[in-house]
């Protein structure tokens, strides 16, 4: 411990405020608040008003001392917190003052990631941190504070607890076998407690698939010709009058993005400007940009003017173009169809239409952004269209989480497969060796270092 930078970063944002806190961590962070308090002791989880000097027993500030003595802290370490006021000319004169006592800067997520090399908490955990700051909805708050608090890592602990079992079972009877010369693979045991764990594993899966759509949302792009409603339809799914709207065909003329909540799903929502042939060189930008938004896109939603009964399809096929085989150049998968001006149309045909038809296999939502009629409907298609149906108690997963989970799903299978087809124990025990591997990289059990580097790196300074 003797060799390890004490850190020291200011863990407030700056600003003006109430509080400011600088947190400090490392084998000088005692030291270093007796030296900068005048102060001979400090009890630990007991706070200590004092004043803070500079070198000339000039006060800077004055505040709170809290002290959490190793190991009993959130780093493992020494920490000893400083709470003074908050303003950007008092934290830095004070973090100035530590780093003279013998400090060093702490880099983004350097806390947090000594806490997880000193076993205070997986990288799992870790991660949970940073999503829990930086959660766009309550859903996604309350799901990265379970994660946080453990009960992601006991579920994938506890299938990791399960492959390992087996692993040693399968490799000892492979090492031991019977001496009435049973066949320990062809028995049924292996088999059944293997396909446990891929029931298990896919349950895990289908949670983190949520989880991770609460924690990303999706890229939805609204696309379609000029005046066909698509500002107005962001207006109206922000709640907002985020774009402007007029009678003028080509008002819209660059990408325009906001980031809304609905129905728990975070949705970062791109309009986009209308799509047609036009010699105004800003306009012709702005629909470049259009095209590669709509290329980009989880989900593109088509917004056409049903008072104009065009075809969608055709529309479609129209402004995306095809490819060399004569396909459209767009994914089947990602499109929505999107009928606005719903109630002109039924103005004039004296009738109300289905919130949502089929359209030649393709689903149409139709709606009025004057009325908001069929947003709701809307909005519980978008949710079904990306599968995002979370359960109460989700927790939050990341790309890399479902990246692991589906590798060990597919060592699971190869395993299943050498066991039930070719009676391959060595193939079966190596496939379990890299399914755990694999279900290990989550929690970082096993985790290379180029990766904690980039996790960490993400975080906020002073956490």
């Amino acid at each position: 411990m003797s060799n390890v930078k004490t850190i020291a970063a200011i863990a407030t944002p700056l600003g003006r405020g109430g509080v400011g806190i600088i947190r400090l961590s490392g084998p000088k962070a005692y030291d270093i608040a007796c030296q900068l308090t005048g102060k001979d002791h400090f009890t630990p989880r007991l706070a200590s008003f004092c004043r803070f000097y500079d070198d000339q027993r000039n006060v800077l500030d004055e505040g709170l001392v809290l002290y959490f003595k190793a190991p009993y802290s959130f780093t493992g370490e020494d920490v000893i917190e400083l709470q003074g006021h908050g303003g950007m000319i008092l934290q830095n004169q004070l973090l100035a003052r530590v780093f003279e006592l013998g400090a060093h800067q702490a880099q983004p997520g350097e806390f947090s990631y000594r806490a997880f090399e000193n076993d205070k908490l997986d990288l799992l955990q870790a991660e949970a941190i940073a999503d829990a700051i930086d959660a766009t909805s309550a859903a996604a708050a309350s799901s990265a504070i379970r994660s946080l608090t453990g009960e992601f890592s006991n579920k994938i602990n506890d299938i990791l607890e399960a492959l390992i079992e087996l692993r040693l079972y399968v490799e000892a009877s492979i090492d031991f076998p019977d001496e009435e010369d049973v066949d320990f693979l062809s028995d049924g045991v292996i088999e059944s407690k293997l396909s446990r764990i891929q029931d298990r594993l896919k349950t895990i899966l289908a949670t983190a698939q949520q989880g991770q759509l609460l924690r990303d949302g999706v890229h939805v792009v609204l696309a379609g010709r000029p005046n066909a409603g698509k500002s107005s339809l962001l207006n109206s799914l922000a709640g907002q009058e985020r774009a402007i709207v007029t009678d003028v065909a080509g008002t819209t003329r660059d990408t325009l993005q906001e980031t809304i909540v609905l129905n728990g799903l975070t949705i970062h929502l791109t309009d986009t400007a209308g799509l047609r042939d036009t010699t105004d060189a800003v306009e012709r930008i702005g629909i470049e940009r259009a095209r590669t938004a709509i290329h980009q896109a989880d989900l593109l939603l088509l917004v056409h003017d049903l008072s104009k009964q065009a075809n969608p399809l055709e529309l479609a096929t129209e402004l995306f173009g095809t490819t060399a085989s004569g396909t459209p150049n767009f994914d089947p998968a990602k499109l929505l169809l999107i009928g606005n001006k719903r109630d002109l149309v039924e103005q004039q045909q004296s009738q109300n239409l289905s919130d949502k038809v089929d359209v030649s296999g393709y689903e149409q939502v139709n709606v009025s952004c004057e009325t908001s009629e069929g947003i709701d409907c809307l909005i519980a298609t978008l949710c079904d269209k990306v599968g995002f149906h979370p359960p109460e108690n989700s927790l939050i997963a990341r790309t890399r989480h479902l990246d692991a989970l589906r590798r060990t799903q597919q060592h699971l299978n190869d395993a299943h497969l050498q066991l039930v087809e070719y009676q391959a124990g060595e193939l079966v025990a190596e496939s379990l060796r890299q399914g755990q591997y694999s279900l290990g990289e989550i929690t970082g059990e096993f985790s290379a270092d180029d990766l904690l580097g980039r996790i960490f790196g993400s975080f906020c300074i002073g956490k």
